[in-house]
């Protein structure tokens, strides 16, 4: 058996997989926010009292987290000393001196992770090629570890200028460090950023030691409890570039689990892509915290050679930048327990969220506020008796009521009015992120399938692809525990990279070489901890520009031995490259790839049969009522067919209005639009199209 996790700010989602049929049990339970392992651990252990779960079964633990994420996002990280070269002490202060938004007069820059009072200098230099201009001073840094030790630090940061080029100085100040901070966390940026640009690997650098401790703490706790249940399996956790990595390289390196549920999500979707033939996809999964929208271009998800985390509306430049390849995504406060209000007689949805503690107004718990959530269910979309497949029944009367008194009173609208508000302030807060991940990314979204996914994103879905002219929305099996299903289909990857600024003149083939077999020895010593079978495959890629421009474009690179010829190999990628991302080419510009990256994939890896979910049910008829819910594209509240998802065999056709339901997530088919299951199960929707 493998089990799959992911856990969200909401709801924390299972997969249990038999390996040898491929028959998959999908469930989900409400996130302990305090303690995000408790849901996972209490869980098992009373289904394994009841005779559901056998622990000795497991062969394979996989884990999504946004432990790291959140650490982050509230500010509650460790308390982390940072150290770096006399005379930088503000390179975190003053970061980038562009203004994200160029008009606004009372911006705020984002908050570092550690204040300057933490930050400490030493004396050294190193020249830009990695020369020695000052000596360190090991007297010096043993002073100042002491000073550290004596003031309680959980980590260190260590960021010397130009450590990218020569570690040598970085090295010494951790090994002096560790003498006189035995168990503490040492984050040498040489390690997890070795990159040009001071603010990004400093930022980089802060982050991995403001979330270690946390991180450790966490892993530990959930391997012990696991243990306790008698699940000896390894513990793999995935990674923001869409990688499974042991929990001891996640130790290592856990600035990289930052977006580790949201590109669990994104693996699930490119198979669902393969499988409906669609090599161009937009994805969107609406959870209860928060929706996440990527891209899979190719059949390949879009990725990143560096993000940021806290962007201020989706700007960028606004965030705290991290130097770590990851997913491409868009994340924003738009989930279900996302708060409604009222503002300057508008409705505002989000950010914050009632999360799981205490959730919406209608789970009946403490929520005040009214939320998505409610508002859905005000509306008629949502089965009171049927939310998480019964497990948890949704308290109808109260939500109205609230949301009524919240919203409705102060606008002077109706109930309907004013939870269809709600529920169309927040289809145009994603419509807007939808538009930047597509539109404004060079993605015509008329080209693009979109499957949703998470609890609420199947809701959501229809709307918001005719918005953006979406012509097909693909609904998955199991679309509400989509990163738990991701986990399942996941390799495992290790990725490195550094700056190593080379010009393209026709003499740098032995330079690219040498570094390439130095990033494959340090990847394959990484990917070697976590063999599981299957070989090695490796990608290279770079970041590449021309001479005098200021920001790079990724650039995928031809595998094989590095012989005479290719150079031009790169420099034609380059140029293939430049032409997609900007609709021409300047071929008399001199052409230097700043950094250089590996991909270490382990593949080959039998996993197994195709993944099939259990709760089909053989039942002539797959639908089992009908329900009154509001449409305004019909004149308002209809009466529409309740269709049970289980009872669906493929080819099965039928037309909106319709409510399809199912335990984890409730499918809003619009009137207009046609779904057709097709031979893998999944819900294909044509927007405004017939069967």
């Amino acid at each position: 058996m493998q089990l799959a996790f992911d856990i969200g700010g909401t709801f924390t989602d299972f997969a249990l997989r038999d390996t040898k049929t491929g028959l998959v049990r999908v469930w989900k339970v409400p996130t302990t926010a305090r303690a995000p392992a408790k849901a996972v651990t209490d869980d098992l252990n009373a289904r394994q009292k009841a005779g559901e779960f056998d622990g000795r079964a497991i062969e394979d633990v996989l884990h999504a987290t946004t432990i790291a994420t959140n650490a982050i996002l509230e500010r509650k990280g460790s308390r982390v000393a940072l150290i770096t070269t006399r005379g930088f002490r503000d390179v975190l202060l003053i970061g980038r001196q562009k203004r994200y938004d160029t008009n606004n007069l009372h911006l705020d820059k984002p908050q570092p992770l550690t204040p300057r009072s933490n930050i400490f200098e030493v004396s050294e230099r190193l020249a830009s090629d990695g020369s020695v201009i000052a000596p360190l001073d090991d007297t010096e840094v043993a002073t100042l570890a002491k000073t550290i030790a004596q003031e309680g630090f959980d980590a260190v940061a260590v960021v010397l200028l130009h450590a990218y080029a020569n570690a040598d100085h970085e090295r010494r100040v951790g090994e002096i460090l560790r003498q006189h901070l035995p168990g503490k966390v040492i984050s040498l940026s040489s390690t997890i950023s070795p990159k040009f640009r001071e603010y990004e690997r400093t930022s980089t650098t802060v982050a991995n030691a403001y979330v270690a401790p946390l991180v450790d703490n966490y892993l530990t706790s959930l391997e012990e409890s696991l243990t306790r249940l008698d699940v000896s399996a390894n513990l793999s956790v995935m990674q923001s570039n869409g990688g499974l990595v042991s929990s001891e390289l996640a130790r290592s390196f856990p600035i990289r689990i930052i977006e580790s549920g949201p590109a669990a999500g994104v693996l699930m979707c490119a198979e669902v892509g393969k499988e409906e033939g669609f090599d161009h996809v937009l994805t969107f999964d609406m959870g209860g915290t928060t929706a996440k929208l990527g891209a899979i271009d190719g059949g390949v998800p879009a990725v990143t050679p560096t993000f940021e985390v806290d962007a201020v509306n989706y700007k960028k430049g606004s965030g705290l930048p991290l130097n770590i390849t990851a997913i491409e995504l868009l994340e924003i406060g738009a989930g279900g327990g996302s708060i409604a209000r009222t503002k300057m007689g508008l409705i505002t949805v989000g950010p914050d969220s009632s999360g799981a503690e205490p959730g919406p107004i209608c789970y009946g718990s403490s929520g005040t506020n009214p939320t998505i959530t409610d508002a859905n269910l005000a509306l008629g979309y949502l089965n009171p008796d049927f939310f998480n497949g019964g497990a948890m029944h949704l308290e109808a009367a109260g939500a109205s009521k609230v949301i009524a008194r919240d919203i409705g009173e102060p606008l002077g609208l109706s109930l309907e009015e004013a939870a269809w508000g709600i529920h169309s302030v927040a289809n145009a807060n994603m419509e807007r992120a939808m538009r930047i991940v597509s539109i404004e990314r060079g993605r015509d979204p008329r080209r693009y399938a979109l499957v949703a996914f998470g609890g609420a994103g199947p809701l959501h879905a229809c709307r918001l692809a005719r918005a953006l002219e979406i012509p097909r929305v693909i609904v998955p099996r199991g679309a509400g525990v989509g990163s738990a299903l991701g986990l399942l289909v996941a390799d495992r990857k290790m990725d490195m990279g550094l700056t190593r600024v080379v010009k393209l003149n026709g003499k740098s083939e032995r330079e690219i070489g040498e570094i390439f077999a130095e990033l494959e020895h340090r990847v394959g010593q990484q990917i070697e901890k976590m063999r599981h079978g299957g070989h090695i495959r490796i990608e290279r890629s770079a970041s590449i520009h021309h001479v005098g421009q200021g920001y790079e474009i990724r650039v995928e690179l031809p595998p094989g031995k590095i012989v005479p010829g290719y150079e031009r190999a790169v420099l034609d990628a380059f140029y293939t490259a430049y032409k997609r991302e900007y609709g021409y080419n300047d071929n008399e510009t001199a052409v230097e790839v700043t950094d250089w990256y590996v991909l270490a994939s382990i593949v080959g890896d039998d996993k197994g049969p195709a993944l099939q979910l259990d709760g089909a049910t053989a039942a002539s008829d797959p639908v089992v009522g009908e329900r009154k819910a509001y449409f305004p594209e019909t004149g308002g509240v209809t009466a529409c067919k309740v269709i049970n998802r289980y009872a669906l065999q493929p080819h099965h056709r039928f037309q909106g209005p319709a409510l399809v339901e199912e335990r984890e997530s409730t499918t809003v088919v619009l009137p207009g639009d046609a779904v057709t299951v097709t031979s893998s199960g999944n819900l294909m929707i044509t927007i405004g199209g017939t069967t």
